[in-house]
C-alpha cells in the first residue's frame, strides 16, 4: 500500500485550511495520506510533499529564518527535490526572484525560475474572486474557483534557469496584459493573453490564488496523484 506524508508549512497563513483540504482530497482518491503541520526540520524531513500557504510572505519567511528552518526548506526544495506546491504567498516565497518587495528585500527560497510582483492585483480590498478554466485539471473539467487577496503574479520566466528542467505556465487569468518578457513553454494554455498565475518546475509548483479557501478539493486531488505517479 502506497502511504504518503504531506506537510503543510505551519508557521503562518491559511496552513490549517490547506490540512483539511489534503485529508478530504485522499478520501476523494482513496489515497493513503498523512497530513502534518510542519514547525521544524524534523517534522519536515518526514514529508514526500510540502505545501507552502498563503499569508504573509514576508513574516513567513521571518518566522523561517529566526527558526533555522529556512535552510531545510532550500535544501528541500533544491537537494532533495521534493515535490512543494506554493500558493499565493507560497508562491512569492518558491519564486527565485521577486519585485516589490517590503524595503530591505526578504528571503526567498527560491526553486521556480521566475520573477514574480507581490501583491499584483491590488491591495486587500481589491481581492477578488474568477472562475477560472484550469486545463490542467482536464478537458471538460468544471470551472474552478479562483481566491485572490493581495495576489502574486509570475511577470517573468528567467533565462538559465539552474534547474533542469523548463518551466511550465499551467494557466493564466484572462483578460490581464500578459508581461513576460521571455520566451516558455506554452503546453496546457489555449492562447498568450493574460497574466500567468499557476507554473510549475520539475517538482515545484506555484499559484497566485488561494485553492484553499475554498471547498474544492480537485486541485489537491490533482496534485496529490501527481506525487503518487512519481
Amino acid at each position: 500500500m502506497i502511504f504518503v506524508t504531506i506537510g503543510v508549512l505551519a508557521l503562518q497563513g491559511g496552513f490549517i485550511e490547506h490540512v483539511n483540504l489534503v485529508r478530504k482530497a485522499a478520501d476523494q482518491i482513496n489515497l493513503n495520506v498523512k497530513a502534518i503541520e510542519v514547525r521544524t526540520a524534523d517534522e519536515l524531513s518526514q514529508c514526500d510533499g510540502l505545501i507552502i500557504p498563503g499569508g504573509e510572505s514576508t513574516t513567513i519567511s521571518f518566522v523561517a529564518a529566526q527558526s533555522g528552518l529556512l535552510e531545510p526548506l532550500r535544501d528541500f526544495v533544491k537537494s532533495q527535490k521534493k515535490h512543494v506546491w506554493g500558493t499565493c504567498a507560497g508562491l512569492i516565497l518558491l519564486s527565485d526572484e521577486a519585485n516589490a518587495t517590503k524595503k530591505g528585500g526578504q528571503e526567498l527560497i527560491g526553486g521556480l525560475g521566475v520573477r514574480v510582483h507581490r501583491n499584483h492585483f491590488g491591495r486587500q480590498i481589491e481581492s477578488f474572486e474568477s472562475s477560472m478554466d484550469l486545463p490542467f485539471l482536464g478537458e471538460g473539467s468544471a470551472p474552478f474557483p479562483g481566491v485572490f487577496i493581495r495576489a502574486p503574479v509570475v511577470e517573468e520566466i528567467l533565462s538559465g534557469s539552474r534547474s533542469d528542467s523548463d518551466v511550465q505556465v499551467l494557466a493564466k487569468l484572462p483578460g490581464r496584459v500578459n508581461k513576460m518578457k521571455t520566451g516558455v513553454s506554452q503546453a496546457n494554455t489555449k492562447d498568450d493573453s493574460g497574466d500567468i498565475i499557476a507554473v510549475k518546475q520539475g517538482k515545484v509548483l506555484g499559484m497566485s490564488f488561494h485553492p484553499e479557501l475554498t471547498s474544492d478539493a480537485r486541485i489537491h486531488a490533482w496534485w496529490l496523484k501527481s506525487i503518487v505517479g512519481q
